[in-house]
């Protein structure tokens, strides 16, 4: 008798913290290695932020709380999807976990049944399909390619749609692509999901508030309101507010599901840590005028990475809408030679030998289900990008 459990034949370990695992194991031995696959801001928490955490501390909030969080926090939550994106969840119907990711989690745990299906759109961030798996759900990946600005068309999602569909699992901006959807392309797929009354829409709308431009962020309980009642909004303070390591997301949604997955978690860590909940009060709760100033640094860099990897030999980088990752194509590489002799035949074999030749860390884009590609987060210095893009330029043009 086998002593794992058999769940874990169906689950890989995630690509991203493999990435950034092996740059700091690099580093450490020495090699001069520019890590470009975490997905964190490198920006510090702000201060009002931390002086919050630390009067936590001083007050003495530091016992066990509520399962689903601080009545504090539920409110702010609930203030917040009201102000930001005109949905109106009640603090009953919010829920804070350990991190988005245990958000996720809890719900596909809360509700998938053997044979039940989750649509995901590919590229996709690397845990969505194994959560599914570990929960016993099935994944459909629905390619959304370079073509449609990795944006699926509700041609597509109709097609991927049957029976057994549960969920349909939307990440704007995404991660690892950067694409967002305009509310016009968000009603195209709404008016799909209105046609399938089984289907539930699970959004991630974690790099909300980090789109650039004049692009208008919408997330699809708000553009089709009739979706309400079967959405779960699901959201953070880790990205806008670099609070990665405070371990806070949130979500909102119908009643039912929200006290599911207040049980599941109830048996399993049961509330978010204390001081980073109050945190969270502070961040949601507080000035916000720091998120503009980021996301302007934010879109320079993203400015300087796809111009600099757009003459690149062979590299094709689109300029995303969001987030703080581009993910450009290798496809005109494939084939090549590096000057050892090793040739480049997938994505993987193109960021392992970068690696090498460069020391530049970055994701292959077969780990996020779409390639040749590959995932660069540029929530690093200009200068450190800029040195980055200068050694895949000197890598790309040494392939022959």
């Amino acid at each position: 008798m086998a002593f794992l459990a058999a769940a874990l034949d169906r689950v890989k370990p995630s690509a991203t913290i493999a990435v950034s695992q092996k740059a700091r194991e690099l580093k450490a031995k020495g090699r001069d290695v520019i890590g470009l696959g975490a997905g964190e801001p490198d920006f510090d928490t702000p201060d009002n932020v931390k002086e919050a955490a630390i009067d936590a501390i001083r007050r003495g909030e530091t016992k066990y709380t509520p399962v689903a969080g601080i009545p504090q926090l539920r409110e702010a939550i609930s203030q917040k999807f009201k102000r930001e994106n005109g949905l109106d969840y009640k603090p009953e119907q919010t829920i804070v976990g350990t991190g988005g990711k245990q958000v996720l989690f809890n719900a596909f745990m809360a509700t998938l049944n053997p044979g039940d299906e989750v649509i995901i759109p590919a590229p996709y961030w690397v845990s969505y399909p194994e959560m599914v798996a570990i929960c016993g759900g099935t994944s459909v990946f629905v390619e959304a390619g370079i073509s449609t600005g990795f944006k699926l068309t509700p041609e597509a999602l109709e097609n991927a749609i049957t029976e057994k569909t549960k969920w349909f699992l939307f990440n704007s901006p995404s991660n690892p692509s950067g694409a967002a959807y305009t509310h016009d392309e968000l009603k195209a797929l709404t008016d799909v999901l209105m046609r399938h009354p089984q289907v539930w829409v699970m959004t991630d709308d974690m790099y909300e508030h980090l789109v650039y431009g004049d692009f208008t962020f919408a997330t699809p309980a708000q553009v089709e309101p009739a979706l309400y009642d079967r959405t779960l909004t699901i959201n953070g303070v880790s990205k806008a507010y670099a609070m990665t390591g405070w371990r806070i997301g949130y979500a909102g949604g119908p009643l039912e599901l929200i006290k599911a997955m207040d049980m599941i978690q109830g048996q399993q860590t049961s509330g978010a840590c204390s001081i980073a909940q109050w945190a969270a009060v502070e961040a949601l709760n507080g000035p916000q005028d720091f998120i503009q100033k980021n996301k302007a640094i934010f879109q320079g860099r993203r400015d300087l990475v796809v111009g600099m990897l757009n003459q690149a030999r062979g590299i094709d980088c689109p300029s995303p809408e969001g987030a703080f990752y581009v993910y450009p194509s290798c496809k005109g590489l494939i084939g090549k030679k590096t000057p050892g002799g090793k040739v480049i035949e997938t994505d993987q074999d193109f960021v392992t030998e970068l690696l090498e030749a460069e020391g530049v860390a970055v994701v292959h884009g077969s780990a996020f289900g779409l390639g040749p590609n590959f995932r660069i987060s540029y929530a690093t210095s200009e200068a450190q990008l800029e040195e980055a893009c200068t050694r895949i330029q000197r890598f790309c043009g040494s392939l022959d």
